[in-house]
C-alpha cells in the first residue's frame, strides 16, 4: 500500500527540518532538486522560514511567460527563484493545500513550526497571462 500523506503536513515537517539553515542558500539549490514535488514543498517551507524570520510583510511568487519572479516585501527584494520546473509545482501544491481553485482567492494557512504555530494569509491571483501566489505574515 502506498503512503499518501498531506502537503499541509509535508510542509511543516521541512519547516522543522530546516528551522536552522540558511534559508536564501537553501532556497539557491532548489531547482537543482532531483524531485521538483519535494522541491517545491522545501521551497514553501523556507519562503515561510525566511518571511517569519526577517519580520517580512509577504512573500510573493510570480510566473509567466517571461519567467519566475520571487520577491519578499520589507524592502523590495528578489529572492532565489526555484526555477520553472519547480515553480509549476509550487503553484498546484499550493492549490492543493489551501483548495483555492479560481483565478481569485485568498485563505489562512495555520502552519506549525517546531513548538508554536503561525498564521499566514495565502492569495492566489491569475490576471492574462501572469499567476501569483502571495503569503502574508503576521
Amino acid at each position: 500500500m502506498k503512503e499518501k500523506r498531506n502537503l499541509h503536513l509535508k510542509v511543516q515537517e521541512m519547516c522543522d527540518c530546516y528551522a536552522t539553515t540558511d534559508y536564501l542558500k537553501e532556497m539557491s539549490r532548489v531547482p537543482t532538486e532531483k524531485s521538483k514535488d519535494e522541491g517545491a514543498l522545501k521551497w514553501l517551507a523556507l519562503a515561510a522560514l525566511h518571511g517569519i524570520n526577517q519580520n517580512a510583510s509577504k512573500v510573493t511568487i510570480q510566473r509567466s511567460a517571461d519567467g519566475v519572479r520571487v520577491a519578499a516585501e520589507y524592502r523590495e527584494t528578489e529572492l532565489p527563484s526555484p526555477g520553472k520546473a519547480v515553480a509549476d509545482k509550487i503553484f498546484s501544491s499550493v492549490r492543493e493545500i489551501t483548495h483555492i481553485d479560481g483565478d481569485k482567492g485568498k485563505t489562512k494557512l495555520a502552519l506549525g513550526i517546531r513548538d508554536s504555530s503561525v498564521e499566514l494569509e495565502v492569495k492566489i491571483k491569475v490576471k492574462k497571462d501572469r499567476e501569483r501566489i502571495t503569503i502574508e505574515f503576521p
